[in-house]
């Protein structure tokens, strides 16, 4: 096995096999550095933070990236890359796949190959590709976003859609894509919304596209497939890091023609990586083995809801928990500075009121318990 040294936090090499080799068969040439950050904290801000994600250890994950075969992805030959595209997109139902360095770019690339420059989608006013990417589709695409309200469940109201779409005006920006998230702050889309959205697309030719970051944590606290669940919507998004555990990445999978164009838009912005099959194989061990765990993560929510609501200065409904988040409100002068507090407890959060509470593969039960006492203190 490839070994390992204790070096401190700070120092961490850096291996990078020749084209068409493996991490094992360059091990006599190169010393493989990494750390092991043994100081155990449970963050709740968005997924996994202190985790061995470098080469080595005994982890099952660790092992095959560890033994992943590499080449170079910008000329289309990692098998490894290949691997991971072929799994996803099989497991979406689609016909293609590209694997991309992160959520934002992926959802990115999608607005970029379905709108051109004057041209408009309609998206959630509080979702994550509108609010939360940098507005990087009017920064690099001269993309115009429509923004309006989610509903309390999620969900966008479809006449209100209707009545947004532009007429075919010069006056106005070309309305062609509408874009839809699962899971929304935590909640599932109900089941029927995507298809009606699909048939509204559909009488005004537009495409529909899903920010589907945690597609897996829907799939698994509604019993559906995730390819039932993406089989309405012309381009998908998942996040392979969060809940699914990879260190890095995100893939985007829809018809091969739009796949080509996302390639050919990846690389425009800088998402090109070359042997990216280290980290696709984090991505299809994630795929292979993390989907059907991630109601540990929902049980594990629901134990963090159930034990803060206790609490009288926080405000929240352990019923309106679905995945692995948690949002809980305090009154202004308890939440302030209670990032700082919780921290000194070994908890990390965001700063925020609600605050959002995530829970991942790297909390524990135990360590919920844990932090349900830290906020006992502290407030």
């Amino acid at each position: 096995d490839v070994s390992t040294f204790d070096v401190p936090k700070e120092t961490v090499g850096f291996l990078l096999g020749a084209k068409g080799s493996t991490l094992r068969e360059m091990e006599t040439k190169h010393r493989v550095f990494m750390f092991f950050d043994n100081d155990k904290i449970r963050d709740s801000r968005s997924g996994p933070a202190k985790r061995l994600y470098v080469l080595g250890g005994s982890r099952d994950r660790d092992r095959v990236m560890a033994e992943a075969e590499v080449g170079d992805d910008v000329f289309r030959d990692d098998p490894t890359v290949e691997r991971l595209e072929e799994l996803a997109a099989g497991m979406l139902g689609k016909e293609k796949a590209l694997f991309v360095p992160s959520g934002t770019q992926s959802n990115l690339c999608a607005l970029l190959t379905h709108c051109g420059r004057g041209d408009e989608y309609i998206v959630g006013q509080q979702a994550h590709t509108y609010i939360y990417e940098g507005g990087g589709g009017a920064a690099l695409g001269g993309i115009q976003p429509q923004p309006l309200d989610l509903e309390e469940d999620g969900t966008l109201d479809l006449e209100k859609v209707e009545g947004l779409v532009k007429p075919d005006d010069y006056h106005f920006a070309r309305t062609r894509l509408l874009c839809l998230e699962n899971t929304t702050n935590g909640r599932v889309l109900p089941e029927g919304h995507a298809e009606q959205a699909r048939l509204l697309v559909d009488r005004h030719g537009l495409r529909l596209h899903l920010d589907g970051a945690r597609l897996f944590n829907a799939a698994v606290r509604s019993g559906r497939s995730a390819r039932e669940i993406a089989a309405p919507f012309d381009s998908v998004s998942i996040c392979l890091s969060k809940g699914l555990g990879a260190p890095v990445g995100s893939v985007l999978a829809g018809q091969a023609g739009f796949i080509a164009e996302a390639r050919r838009w990846r690389k425009v912005v800088g998402g090109g990586m070359r042997q990216s099959g280290l980290l696709a194989a984090a991505g299809i061990y994630a795929l292979e083995n993390h989907v059907e765990r991630l109601a540990e993560d929902h049980a594990n929510a629901l134990l963090l809801a159930e034990g803060l609501a206790q609490f009288e200065s926080c405000e929240l409904d352990p019923g309106r928990v679905q995945t692995n988040m948690v949002y809980v409100r305090l009154p202004g002068d308890r939440a302030q500075g209670l990032p700082e507090r919780l921290k000194e407890h070994g908890v990390l959060v965001y700063p925020g009121n609600p605050m959002r509470l995530v829970t991942h593969l790297d909390v524990s039960r135990a360590e919920i318990e844990q932090a349900v006492e830290a906020f006992g203190e502290v407030l």
